[in-house]
């Protein structure tokens, strides 16, 4: 029996993966099932054959495509694709009921907003990062922009998700919003999906020798992610263990700006730089890794912590947002100060030397990931405010009669007449 009928809408979700949200847009829809909730998700079509329509594990997945237009600026390629998805949302709105609608970030915002007031149903959105986080602070008009449109998208909002207390503490900071408007849930992690059973030499020999002592990254080349950090304490780690190898694993804006400081180190040849792999390959380096290091700057939350958990590599992280929060220093992971090389330098060193602190950290993280960050909770979370949004809304006096096609002519108003010729 189904509860209740949600709409997603997130620029991206699989096979479109840029960054998290995907991921957890995809997680949580799916969890969602079990828990009683229909779910149908809108998206982008990023093409490569992806079905424009299909039904995954339940789940109503439509991607649309942003007007075949040539957009001057990202700014406007953003309007044309939340007219796609405007588009595509009218549409279902009026062949089913839908109880609430679910915006992921403000590249959804506009079509978020337009829905909600045309057919009068609760908003809900979830914040993953803010554009001033990213960018630590407002820089151009177009950064203005955007936060505007992220606050814009958290006061039309009957309720704000974030996910961690960081984020919850960001978002009140800069859009000075309620304390009863925001909810904090974590994200979570399948653990069975990183894990090997058997490590393979040959997917390890691509990347580095047998007896190189593997130092991986993996994410987004931004920024904010502190891979330049990661190079800049690359030649003291090295001082203390030659055989370090360094594989960073990703795409982005950063990334020849990344090469161009490992040679300008000398460092090339300790570094590879793999762009992105599938799943299997990533979960083969994370076995045969003697650390997972992510020395972000910004971090709202930091799955990639939990998925290197699930791994079963040990773990070093920069002390800042969600990363700070799910690592516990020397219990689940180390912690080294944000945007410090030589920090981040003795931590790895310490791991990379003490095999009894490799291990017990390896051994924690796992069983926190299995206890605490499972999607199944996060679902529940989740749903639990979504009903009680609902039942707020049915409360309300903004609540207005449905519109539904079986019954819109059995309500529908007499059209006026016009009035006759003059006697």
């Amino acid at each position: 029996m189904i509860f209740l009928h949600v709409l997603m809408l997130s620029w991206e979700f699989p096979p479109k993966v840029v960054g998290g949200l995907a991921r957890h847009v995809y997680d949580l829809s799916m969890a969602q099932t079990e828990q009683k909730v229909d779910v149908t998700v809108i998206t982008m079509d990023p093409g490569h054959g992806a079905p424009a329509h299909e039904n995954v594990n339940g789940v109503r997945v439509h991607r649309v495509q942003p007007y075949p237009l040539a957009s001057p600026s990202f700014l406007m390629w953003v309007m044309q694709m939340n007219m796609a998805l405007m588009e595509k949302g009218s549409s279902l709105l009026n062949e089913e009921p839908i109880d609430i609608i679910h915006a992921h970030d403000w590249l959804a915002g506009f079509c978020g907003r337009a829905l909600k007031h045309t057919y009068k149903i609760p908003l809900i959105s979830t914040i993953h990062a803010t554009e001033y986080g990213r960018n630590g602070g407002l820089h151009n008009d177009e950064q203005r922009f955007i936060s505007d449109v992220e606050w814009w998208l958290t006061f039309e909002s009957w309720r704000v998700i974030c996910c961690s207390s960081f984020m919850l503490r960001e978002l009140q900071r800069l859009f000075q919003l309620p304390a009863d408007k925001l909810e904090m849930v974590f994200n979570g992690v399948h653990p069975e999906i990183f894990q090997v059973d058997q490590p393979e030499m040959e997917v390890r020999r691509r990347y580095a020798a047998d007896d190189e002592q593997i130092i991986y990254y993996v994410g987004r080349l931004v920024n904010e992610k502190g891979v330049q950090v990661l190079l800049e304490a690359a030649p003291m780690i090295l001082k203390e263990n030659p055989r370090a190898k360094f594989i960073i694993t990703g795409e982005g804006p950063c990334k020849e700006s990344l090469k161009e400081q490992a040679r300008h180190l000398g460092i090339s040849p300790k570094v590879f730089f793999t762009g992105f792999v599938d799943d299997f390959t990533r979960n083969q380096l994370y076995s045969h890794a003697s650390a997972a290091v992510f020395p972000s700057l910004y971090e709202p939350f930091g799955i990639v912590a939990l998925e290197a958990m699930a791994a079963g590599t040990p773990l070093v992280v920069a002390d800042t947002g969600g990363l700070g929060e799910i690592v516990t220093h020397e219990v689940n992971g180390l912690k080294c100060y944000p945007g410090s090389a030589g920090s981040l330098a003795d931590q790895i060193n310490r791991l990379l030397r003490d095999e009894s602190l490799a291990a017990r950290l390896k051994r924690e993280g796992a069983s926190l990931v299995r206890g605490s960050y499972t999607w199944s909770e996060i679902a529940r979370q989740t749903g639990k405010i979504y009903r009680e949004v609902l039942e707020e809304y049915n409360a309300s006096t903004w609540k207005t009669p449905r519109w539904h096609p079986e019954t819109a002519q059995l309500n529908a108003s007499p059209r006026p007449q016009p009035p006759g010729p003059p006697h």
